[in-house]
């Protein structure tokens, strides 16, 4: 048994930079009703404060068009979609983290796309329509929001230009040209809007020095850096409806998020702040493992420590209406969402939720476990027992002493794990329906909450213990709060008298 002593003094402050962001699929999406019931339940239960997707030029959002007059062709800027977009996001608590792309099609130089909604990847055709694109954007923003709030707002420009698959031929030069047009255009609506790049995937960090060099050299505003991470291997197997793919040991993205910050330290830019626009375990959203409790311990070490080391790190994605591979086939079919269709939460959504049931005062922090204590004096821990081998077993058993002044204490742990909040292996016990019946729906519902149980401790000398085990997979929060004991104020209470109690 692993026995943890926490000490009454607390070691340091914990974050929240794990909900800075979230990551959605195309802006477009948000015009769905079901996107935004999902989107209102993950701020209900978690909070983030901002989101970024993809898409926001893209022809299906309709910000550009062109129309004749008197014989003519002039830019028509249409801000009716984007505006209902941001209302509902604001709305729900959340700004947006504007990501700049995709090309708009009759601004593209070339026809390359990505994705089955065909995201155009090439520079535009003319730099001045471009220019014109962006401030026209950026001022309609202030004049809809306000400057106040719109200089909240991050701009970042681009998505993952070190790829062919998201940039014309990876072409860094007329990345970075891009960006100054871009940038500059945004700073010549406001000089204090936030802009930043340059939004790569992992394997490429050497973009990240040369970007903050030609910054630096051409004069170029840049307010923050950006960059995505996944730990997942190369396929083993992929079919029509799958994507499998085993994964990095979890500790490589914390590496990755230590060694840019590093880069960005001895940079000509060392104070920037450094965003994690988008993590996951894989980079498919097709990949079973989004769907498993796996995946909520694997990524628990990641928003205990990930904070340490970069301002904000936004998952990729909070829901599985998402529609980069076509509108997705199966209730679970390894989407990237912390919400599976049919409003069903899957595991890493309690990942979230719980914690952000913890305080802001970190008491005890290891591999395995994060204690913390909110103002009210109230103790919150999380521990959770990652396996990534094949098998049964596994169990862990941990004993923690924790400081609580003398008296009873209230008790309530809540648990993810193979059996509980799973509602993906209920799924499985259906005969992996890929349109379940309205029954089904609501039994996976009922399937994905956690377990809940309450007991009654004893605080003695200052101290509570409290022994768990955990088991394959299972993350597990534990809240613990003094008790204000009024049993003494209920005149002829006698529990007896209740039959078999």
């Amino acid at each position: 048994m692993k026995k943890i002593k926490v000490r009454k003094e607390g070691e340091a402050t914990f974050n929240n930079n794990w909900k800075f962001c979230v990551g959605t699929g195309r802006l477009g999406l948000a015009l769905q009703k079901d996107y935004l019931e999902h989107l209102k339940l993950a701020q209900q239960s978690i909070g983030f404060e901002y989101i970024r997707g993809h898409g926001l030029l893209h022809d299906d959002v309709g910000i550009y068009r062109e129309i004749e007059v008197n014989g003519e062709t002039q830019p028509f800027y249409n801000f009716t979609y984007i505006d209902r977009i941001f209302d509902s996001y604001l709305e729900l608590g959340i700004r947006p983290f504007v990501e700049i792309g995709f090309m708009p099609e009759l601004l593209a130089s070339s026809e390359e796309t990505v994705f089955t909604w065909k995201g155009n990847v090439t520079p535009p055709n003319d730099y001045n329509k471009w220019k014109d694109l962006i401030i026209a954007v950026v001022s309609h923003f202030i004049d809809r929001y306000g400057e106040e709030e719109v200089l909240k707002w991050p701009f970042e420009i681009w998505n993952e230009p070190n790829l062919v698959n998201f940039w014309k031929d990876a072409n860094k030069t007329e990345y970075f040209k891009l960006y100054k047009v871009t940038a500059m255009a945004i700073k010549e609506v406001h000089p204090d809007i936030q802009v930043g790049g340059p939004a790569i995937c992992g394997g490429s960090d050497e973009w990240i020095v040369e970007f903050l060099d030609f910054c630096q050299k051409e004069q170029v505003p840049v307010d923050f850096v950006s960059r995505h991470a996944y730990t997942s291997r190369p396929p083993s197997k992929v079919t029509p409806d799958y994507y499998y793919q085993e994964l990095a040991d979890h500790t490589k993205m914390l590496d990755e998020f230590k060694n840019v910050k590093e880069m960005i330290q001895t940079s000509p830019f060392p104070d920037l702040p450094f965003h994690i626009t988008e993590y996951n375990t894989s980079y498919s959203p097709i990949n079973p493992v989004h769907d498993t409790a796996l995946n909520a311990t694997y990524l628990a070490r990641i928003l205990s420590e990930g904070g340490d080391y970069v301002d904000s790190f936004s998952y990729w994605t909070f829901s599985d209406i998402f529609e980069e591979r076509d509108v997705p086939r199966a209730q679970f079919h390894g989407g990237f969402g912390l919400i599976g269709m049919n409003e069903v939460p899957k595991p890493t959504f309690h990942l979230f939720s719980f914690f952000n049931k913890l305080g802001q005062e970190r008491l005890y922090r290891d591999d395995d476990v994060i204690v913390t204590c909110k103002k009210d004096g109230a103790i919150a821990l999380i521990a959770w027992n990652l396996v990534m081998e094949k098998g049964e077993g596994f169990e862990k058993e941990l004993s923690f002493t924790i400081p609580l002044r003398d008296g009873d204490a209230f008790i309530k742990r809540q648990t993810v794990n193979e059996d509980y909040a799973n509602p993906w292996r209920v799924w499985k016990e259906m005969g992996r329906p890929r349109f379940p019946s309205k029954e089904m729906v609501e039994t996976l519902r009922q399937s994905a909450k956690p377990l809940i149980r309450t007991s009654h401790g004893e605080s003695m000398n200052g101290e509570l213990t409290i022994d768990i085990t955990l088991s394959k997979n299972e993350l597990t929060l534990i809240e613990i709060t003094p008790v204000k004991d009024e049993t003494d104020s209920y005149v002829g209470l006698d529990d007896s008298l209740i039959t078999s109690y």
